[in-house]
């Protein structure tokens, strides 16, 4: 069903307890309520690739294996389909606010490719980007890239000859590598897929650790975000607004989000402001004790 572009527009939050839900239905079950939503926009391409990845049960299955690995065994943060449609959202939203301000990507600026087409390379850097999650966290970016090779030229194919169809393939492998901690984006879309991952820190994702008893500056500041909102900027053409309600939520944005935006070269198109109401402000956990100091 098509929604307005204000619903579209909009990123749902998960709930951590419906992430962990779903980590306990059989494969068949979980891959049935999976359906990323995006505004496509009158761009055939995404569209296509929107619907082929919404008919892909091995694609579905990849993010079903990623959040099994993700929250029962490590017991770490949302890598489900959710975290995925939300990271596509967030990256559209970017990508479509740099095109407002008059930004053009790097696949039209290098390769003389349109708008609709930097669009498709953003979606899919998305949907892939953390496959590899399925077989393991450690090196999951390296799994993803030969993971998702096979898999973006299936998604593609019919919709780009050669080797139009190499570049766009190429430049999807160049933003799953580039996402990583010490990743070096050589694109503008590999840098929004880059600060797109980080910013899917609202609410439900990281409440897991936290709610099963793992207090660390990581469950803790994770909890204290309610909202991220992504709008004008008055002095650049984004402004990234984080709604927090508790003062660790700083770790977060200084020395997370910060880091993620460091060399993303999206730097000179971000601000970013973060708020906290101090008198509501939330006791997370009543005493926070070190423990094994020896």
């Amino acid at each position: 069903m098509d929604l307005d572009p204000k619903t579209e527009e909009r990123i749902e939050q998960p709930v951590s307890a419906e992430a962990e839900r779903e980590t306990r239905l059989t494969p068949a079950e979980a891959v049935a309520q999976m359906r990323i939503n995006v505004p496509a926009r009158g761009n055939r391409k995404l569209r296509t690739v929107i619907e082929r990845a919404n008919a892909d049960l091995q694609l579905k299955g990849w993010w079903h294996a990623a959040n099994v690995n993700a929250v029962v065994r490590m017991e770490i943060n949302d890598h489900s389909w959710v975290h995925v449609q939300i990271v596509a959202n967030i990256a559209l939203k970017l990508l479509r606010q740099l095109f407002k301000h008059g930004v053009e990507p790097s696949v039209v600026r290098d390769y003389g490719l349109e708008r609709d087409d930097a669009e498709v390379v953003v979606l899919l850097g998305a949907l892939l980007h953390c496959v590899g999650m399925a077989i393991h966290r450690d090196g999951h970016e390296d799994f993803s890239l030969f993971m998702a090779q096979p898999k973006a030229r299936e998604l593609l194919e019919g919709l780009y000859d050669e080797p139009d169809l190499t570049v766009i393939v190429s430049e999807v492998l160049h933003e799953i590598t580039s996402h990583r901690d010490y990743g070096k984006p050589l694109t503008l879309e590999a840098g929004i897929i880059r600060v797109a991952d980080a910013l899917d820190m609202a609410k439900g994702r990281s409440r897991i650790p936290f709610e099963r008893g793992r207090v660390s500056i990581h469950s803790l500041s994770a909890a204290a975000i309610d909202d991220v909102e992504i709008k004008d900027g008055d002095d650049r053409p984004i402004l990234i607004e984080i709604l927090m309600n508790n003062s660790s939520g700083i770790y977060q944005v200084d020395g997370l989000l910060k880091a993620k935006l460091r060399g993303s070269g999206l730097e000179p198109y971000v601000e970013v402001i973060a708020h906290i109401d101090t008198e509501a402000e939330k006791r997370l956990v009543p005493v926070y004790r070190l423990e094994d100091l020896g």
